[in-house]
Order: C-alpha cells, then structure tokens, then sequence
C-alpha cells in the first residue's frame, strides 16, 4: 500500500493530477485537482488509497489523512464507490458532510452527484457515531487556501472548472443552472469549482 507520495505537481487535469516522484510520473485521482493550481511545479505531499478492482488500479489522493480516512470510510458504504466519495469530498468540507451524517440530514446528502435517497440513508446508517476520529482531526483552518494569482483567463478557467464538475458527475443541465452567475465572476479555475460547488449543494 502507497501511504503517501512526495513530489512536484507536473500536470493537472479535471480528473487528476501527476506527481513527478524522482522523474516517475504518478497519476493520482483527486476531489477537486485544481485545488493544487498554486502547487505547481511546486514540492507537495499526496496521501494516497490504491484502488484495486479485477482490471482497475487506480490511486486516489488527498492533502491530508484525515480527509482520506473520511475518503475511506465512505467507500465502506454500500452504493458508493471511489466515483461518488470523490464527489462528496470536493466540496473541500468534510465538516459539514459529518455534521449531515451525524444529524441525518438526507435532504443534504442527496445533493451530491450519484447520491440518492435510497444511498444516502445507506450513509447515515453506516456512518453515523462513526466519524468522530475522523472529525476530530480536522483543524479548523484545514481548508483555507490562500488566494492565488491567476495566470489564465477567466473564460479558460471557468471552462476548465466545468470541465471538472462534468468529470464528478454532476449533469449538464445543472451545471448550465449556475453557468450565467459564474460567468460575473473573475476567478481562477480552484475558485471557481469551490464557487460552483456552494451553489449545486444549496
């Protein structure tokens, strides 16, 4: 099992990332990919999960191992798989997935791509009472990352960050539902998804 891999964000796509360990390039699946924008070409540390399946080998990464255990606990749930777990995930709260889970808030959890009634009661019942190692690591300022200069057009950007919402599963007609409020805004393409996200779990 790879725990973690130390090395230099290379390329970053709407699914992935590469980490470059030592001149071998590592594909690495990721919550939100663009989060390591201001990471580029920079040193970074990826906590990873190896998902093994018959014909899949794929790894999973996140900025730390508490939002990888939280990762891990989620693919113990009946129904959901390292497709939708990434897509909880993205929203870059974990906090207030837990807080869902803890107080059975379905309402909430049916918001995310591939999460029905039916999963998200599964959720509940698996989950619930269950997290509180997992919450109890989180620093509270785990997830504010520093505003960061935007080297690309907005129109780019924004592109890039439906791209990306596409590759969570969240349907077209949805996306085009929060496209024109986008649109005002001038951010960069992390910014955007994190944006886009507020308005699709609303």
């Amino acid at each position: 099992m790879i725990e973690f891999i130390k090395g230099f964000v290379d390329d970053i796509t709407p699914e992935h990332i590469v980490i470059d360990h030592h001149g071998l390039g590592y594909q690495i699946h990721a919550p939100n990919p663009y989060s390591y924008t201001k990471s580029r070409k920079e040193e970074v540390v990826v906590y990873t999960y190896q998902h093994v399946r018959e014909d899949i080998l794929a790894l999973y990464g996140f900025p730390s191992r508490e939002e990888k255990a939280l990762f891990m606990k989620l693919l113990n749930v009946t129904g959901i798989g390292p497709k939708g777990a990434l897509a909880i995930l993205a929203s870059g709260n974990p906090s207030q997935v837990i807080e869902a889970i803890e107080n059975e808030n379905d309402t909430f959890l049916v918001k995310f791509p591939g999460v029905g009634k039916k999963t998200a009661r599964q959720i509940i019942l698996d989950l619930k009472g269950k997290l509180g190692d997992v919450a109890a690591l989180y620093a509270p300022d785990l997830f504010n990352h520093e505003e960061v200069e935007q080297t690309e057009t907005a129109n780019h950007a924004l592109n890039e960050a439906i791209e990306a919402l596409k590759v969570l599963g969240y349907a077209e007609r949805e996306i085009k539902k929060i496209t024109p409020s986008l649109q005002k805004e001038n951010l960069s393409t992390d910014q955007y998804v994190k944006k886009a996200l507020q308005k699709l779990l609303k």
